[in-house]
Parts: structure tokens; sequence; C-alpha cells
């Protein structure tokens, strides 16, 4: 049998690989897999996740790229349970789709945006793996679909209502049985393994294989990595021992202690008592309780 080579995590090659433009079959093998389209990637935007620097943040990281349908596609790789995720996932596809309409734009300008989201943690109460999630009109009475007319088919240069909404994917890694039924599943068993079977045919994978390999990589590379991997599992414990895994109370204190460090981020900018207590959900007295706190550090 043919010995499996272990190959470095998919976070790590959206980092340092993957927004080059010599790698871009790989990602676009795996979206053409996932999305069941032929996808060309044009480039990468950049954001503020996008960029590369010890101090961003951990637990996810963003790639964002525009197709050649000019469409927009963010991909979110989370390892930690977020609770509310599902609402931050809205909340990052709302913002994009709005910092990329142009000021004297029409709404028909607004881009389409598609949120794939590789999640290392099981989110909600289903059995599947992979879901998909669109926006549909259903007649209340008659049970049809709404559909656009003529007009807005030439307009849009869209066919149906649904196209014009952004889609949302989820990819619940740990869900997956290891058993590979189809090209999807080989990309999956790969997210989940860091390793690609001789066998897999999968669009992309083949070449993934060949550049993301550890032994591949240069020395400083892999000691990158390896130091990488380290801060991984170092941060996964200090989330472990800091929220506990399970026990409400803990991950009561863990929001609480959260929405006060963002308090404490927002008072510094100079956000106002009702802004901070509306994005933290905190009350206005105990915002004003982490100014007073925050007043008398500074003094």
């Amino acid at each position: 049998m043919t010995k499996k080579r272990k190959l470095i995590t998919f976070d790590w090659a959206i980092k340092r690989l993957l927004r080059s433009k010599a790698n871009f079959g790989i990602l676009e093998g795996f979206l053409t897999e996932l999305l069941k389209e032929d996808i060309t990637i044009l480039d990468v935007l950049e954001s503020e996740s996008n960029k590369d620097y010890k101090l961003d943040k951990f637990n996810r990281v963003d790639l964002k790229v525009r197709n050649s349908k000019q469409e927009i596609i963010i991909i979110e790789i989370q390892y930690d349970r977020e609770y509310d995720y599902l609402q931050r996932i809205f909340y990052g596809v709302s913002k994009t789709a709005m910092e990329h309409l142009g000021e004297n734009e029409s709404y028909s300008g607004i881009t389409k945006v598609i949120s794939i989201n590789i999640l290392y943690f099981d989110l909600g109460s289903g059995t599947d793996y992979i879901y998909k999630g669109t926006t549909r009109f259903v007649g209340l009475h008659n049970n049809d679909l709404l559909e656009l007319n003529a007009k807005q088919k030439q307009l849009f240069k869209k066919d149906s209502v649904e196209a014009l909404y952004p889609e949302y994917y989820l990819i619940k890694i740990n869900r997956f049985n290891d058993i590979a039924k189809d090209t999807l599943d080989e990309w999956i068993y790969f997210l989940k393994n860091e390793e690609i079977k001789p066998d897999f045919t999968a669009k992309g994978l083949k070449e993934a294989e060949e550049k993301f390999s550890i032994m591949k990589l240069p020395e400083d590379e892999q000691k990158a990595y390896e130091a990488y991997q380290d801060d991984l599992h170092y941060q996964a414990s200090m989330f472990e021992s800091s929220f506990g895994d399970g026990y409400y109370e803990g991950e009561v204190i863990g929001i609480e202690k959260a929405s006060r460090n963002i308090a404490l981020n927002l008072a510094k900018e100079g956000a106002t008592v009702e802004i901070i207590a509306k994005v933290t959900g905190l009350s206005e007295l105990d915002v004003k309780q982490i100014l007073s706190e925050l007043d008398q550090a500074r003094t």
C-alpha cells in the first residue's frame, strides 16, 4: 500500500500559498467541487482578516476572492466553538456586500457573496456534514416560487431570485465519517485528515498534494509551520481552560470577559456609552462602570 503523505493544513495554505496566482488552481478545484460549477478566480481581495501577522485572529482564517462572474467568495476556517457563529457570518456577508457597492450605484450593483465556512466544531443540531443556505420566496397560498421577469433577468444577468442573494455553505468537518463517496468528499477527507489518498481524483487535489507537502517546504517555512501548529494547540488549550468544554458557567464567564474586552477597545476608540452597550449587549450601567475603571487605570 502506498504510504499517504502528511500535508500542511488548509488554513496554513490559505495564509501562505493560495493567495498566489500560481496556486489558484488548487483553490479553484476545491470551489468547483463544492459549488458544482467551473470556478475561475480572478484575484484576492484584501481585508483586515487577510493580514498575516501573529496578533491576527487565531481561531479563524479568512480569504476573500473574486471569481470570473464578479461574485465574491469568502472562505473562513473556524476551530473554536462560537454559539453566535450563524449571526457572525450573516454580518460578514452583509458587510462585504456593502463594501463593494459604489456610492452612486443603484441596488442592482450589489455583488453576490458566497460564504464558505469550514468548521471544526459541531454547529447547531444537525446530522449532515455539509449544509447550504439560500434565499427563496415561496407563495403562502399557491406554494409557488417567486421568479424574475424578463427585464430583471436582463438587468441582473441572473436566472432566478435565489441567484441574487448570498449563499452560505457550512462544512462540519468533524461530522464527516472518512468515507469518500464522491470527489467533494475527497476534499473533505483532506480537510479533516491532512492527507490525500492515491486514488483520489477531485479537481485540484493532486496539485494540492504536490504544493502542500511538509517535506517540500523550505526549512524556514517548515519551522514557521511547526510554530504555527504549536500556537494552535496552545490557543485551544487556553480556550478549554478558560471557558471549559460544555459547562455553562464557564461559557458565561468567557462571554462576559469577551464583552468587557470589546467594550474597552470601543471606549479607547471614543465610542459612546450607547454604542458600546448596543454592540456588546452589556447594560449602559455596566458600560459606565467599565469606563470608570478605564479612567482610573489611566490616572
